[in-house]
């Protein structure tokens, strides 16, 4: 019984040997092209990463200490434009908008111009920022705001002002800021009462302890709403 059974496994092993070569032979040189593609793929990803990316990446950051030194110095001309041997805000967006500090260069931009009035170049920029630092992104969220309402653009003022102060409700008083702001661009720009009267009452019951949260009942008040707790 024993010679039986190593006989049927042994034909058994030939039989799925006899497959495999079969199939390796109908098939090689698909598989050998999909491996070559993969290699070539993995191989052009870790090149691209680290003698492309990575070397753009180092030098945008290099570049951007001088512009920001400009910004902190608050001359946002020079900031901006560079000062002839050290590029400005920009030039870095220009050549190197892809790259983290293009990236961070897009909202010093957009800050620049709102300090110079230009609030068509403060949305164009602030709007092209984003960032996981959830307290720079709610700030420019409300910067945005602030553009929008200078602009007369009042709903999209209101709808800023409203995502910065949900966006990091942890940093309270950001939030409500923001959405104190909101809730008076409601009632006195965009002229929605409900939405106002709903604005400040989350203001009141999220940030009691701000400022803007303790004169919420005032304006509660102001629209003929009264004891909201």
């Amino acid at each position: 019984m024993a010679d039986k059974k190593q006989v049927q496994d042994s034909e058994q092993g030939e039989v799925i040997l006899a497959q495999a070569k079969d199939f390796w032979t109908r098939n090689s040189k698909w598989i050998l092209g999909v491996g070559t593609i993969l290699v070539l793929a993995v191989g052009g990803w870790f090149f691209y990463k680290n003698y492309v990316v990575k070397p753009k990446e180092e030098k945008a950051a290099e570049l951007m200490w001088k512009a920001e030194e400009y910004f902190r110095m608050d001359s946002t001309r020079l900031a901006l434009t560079g000062d002839g041997q050290n590029p400005g805000f920009l030039s870095i967006i220009s050549k190197y908008g892809g790259t983290d500090a293009g990236n961070l260069a897009n909202y010093y931009a957009g800050v620049c111009y709102l300090k110079q009035n230009d609030n068509q170049n403060a949305v164009k920029y602030l709007k092209k920022f984003d960032s996981d630092a959830k307290q720079i992104q709610q700030r420019a969220y409300k910067l945005l705001g602030d553009a929008y309402g200078d602009l007369g653009n009042n709903k999209e003022a209101l709808d800023y002002y409203k995502k910065a102060a949900h966006h990091f409700e942890e940093d309270k008083q950001s939030s409500a800021e923001a959405l104190g702001m909101a809730a008076y661009f409601a009632e006195k720009m965009v002229k929605d009462q409900k939405e106002a009267i709903a604005l400040y009452t989350e203001l009141k019951q999220k940030f009691p302890n701000t400022r803007e949260g303790g004169e919420a009942d005032k304006y509660l008040a102001r629209l003929g709403v009264y004891n909201v707790n």
